[in-house]
């Protein structure tokens, strides 16, 4: 985001804020908007596993060779536009990853 942390991890805490926020507008607007599809996935594979590290309850979080195995074998096919996937899709796993949840199966 080009800004701290801490105002992220504070509308994790209200789904209603993650309902109306978008992937796009946390992103560093420092950079420009992937316009390879690949670099697309990836993104929202890497935040859908930032997302899942980040779970209130420790035992729902990915193990480190859960994380290996997504960062190694992980794909990501969007269905969606990447302009359109909410950060709520992230926290709740939405976006399948490689024709799976992933991850989010832990």
């Amino acid at each position: 985001m080009g800004k701290h942390p801490e105002e992220l991890l504070s509308w994790l805490s209200s789904p209603t804020s993650l309902v109306n926020m978008r992937l796009i507008d946390v992103l560093d607007n420092r950079l420009p908007l992937p316009t390879s599809q690949l670099v697309a996935q990836n993104l929202v594979r890497i935040a859908t596993l930032a997302f899942a590290c980040l779970n209130p309850q420790p035992k729902s979080r990915p193990t480190m060779k859960e994380v290996c195995e997504e960062l190694v074998c992980g794909q990501t096919s969007l269905g969606v536009p990447l302009r359109m996937i909410s950060l709520l899709q992230l926290v709740n796993c939405e976006m399948h990853i490689g024709g799976k949840t992933g991850t989010c199966n832990v």
